[in-house]
């Protein structure tokens, strides 16, 4: 188990291959690397282990045995221990300590990530923008890729999303999306300021949101397949990047949703996760899960600051389509999200 210690930065730019991360994403990976101690004697992982984890030993002396017995000690500080120990998965071989150890390990999934965007950062900005010196596009592109929403999409899908992207720039005042309509585009603003309001039956405007540079908005009506549920103007002079949503569905959708039975769902509430319903106040009182959250849908933007980033959520609603939407933007904000499949109907 980790002991709470981070592990110093220095042994940190020392392993293979976090020291090829930039700083940024180096960062984000150092506030994730925890020390652990293993006495002698004690097993590490075992042959056989799916653990998507990349265990490094950092001092004392690991031995490694696979199917046929053949044992490899590995000493901590050496060039080999600078590696993952026998990182292929399934695990192949088993790993005791030989001695006293200290160790610490990453999700090999987030290293692999980062490695990504490292990658598809130095690429991909300078190459949509065609080799120009264009510093608003550089910008702009270098947010949306540091964002903890793109993070779980295939490098690929977001180079395509870039290349298909139109450019529309907007006035003060102008209206970019409006309630009741059918859903078209998903946005993300490259400049400027918008207002997301909501007009109630008797005619008021409830303002749900401000949105600025890099922030993104229309997926709703896309995910759920109904109508605007809000309208969104400008607030000043801008240029919006707005995606198709058939491009949207293709590249952004799936990889942002993350997809739970009522079973799987039950064992992460279990594990510390909340129910959230997001269907209407009249609806959850009806026939709500015991114990869960309500925002509904409509809400969420405003209310999304009252929830804990650090907590992992369960969105419901009958059929999986509103809380599918309030899924996407929570993962846009950075929160573990899960859409219990079927919703409640299922």
């Amino acid at each position: 188990m980790a002991d709470g210690k981070l592990v110093d930065k220095l042994v940190l730019k020392s392993l293979v291959p976090a020291n090829a991360l930039n700083a940024e994403n180096f960062q984000e990976l150092a506030s994730k690397a925890f020390a652990e101690e293993a006495a002698a004697g004690k097993t590490i992982f075992k042959a056989g282990d799916l653990d998507r984890k990349s265990t490094y030993l950092l001092e004392g002396q690991v031995v490694l045995t696979d199917a046929t017995g053949k044992a490899v000690t590995v000493t901590g500080g050496t060039d080999v221990a600078k590696h993952p120990l026998a990182n292929q998965q399934p695990r192949q071989q088993t790993a005791k300590a030989k001695t006293d150890c200290k160790l610490t390990r990453f999700d090999t999934d987030l290293l692999d990530i980062l490695l990504s965007w490292d990658q598809l950062s130095g690429i991909e900005v300078n190459e949509i923008r065609g080799g120009g010196d264009d510093s608003e596009d550089v910008d702009w592109m270098t947010r949306i890729l540091q964002s903890q929403a793109f993070l779980q999409i295939p490098a690929a899908n977001i180079q395509a999303m870039f290349m298909r992207m139109h450019e529309v720039p907007m006035r003060a005042g102008e209206t970019v999306i409006r309630q009741g309509e059918e859903g078209d585009y998903y946005y993300i603003i490259k400049s400027g300021k918008a207002k997301v309001f909501r007009t109630s039956k008797t005619g008021a405007e409830l303002t749900l949101a401000t949105l600025k540079d890099g922030d993104a908005f229309g997926e709703e009506a896309l995910l759920s397949e109904a109508k605007r549920n809000a309208t969104i103007t400008m607030d000043s002079d801008g240029t919006l990047m707005r995606l198709s949503k058939d491009d949207f569905n293709a590249l952004l959708k799936e990889p942002m949703l993350n997809w739970v039975t009522k079973e799987k769902a039950l064992d992460r509430v279990q594990a510390g996760a909340k129910w959230l319903d997001v269907r209407l106040e009249s609806e959850h009182a009806n026939d709500g899960i015991k114990g869960s959250l309500n925002i509904p849908l409509f809400m969420l933007r405003l209310k999304i600051d009252s929830l804990d980033i650090k907590t992992p959520y369960i969105l419901y609603c009958d059929t999986g389509r509103r809380s599918s939407a309030a899924a996407f933007l929570l993962s846009e904000r950075g929160f573990q999200a899960y859409v219990l499949k079927g919703g409640v109907a299922g």
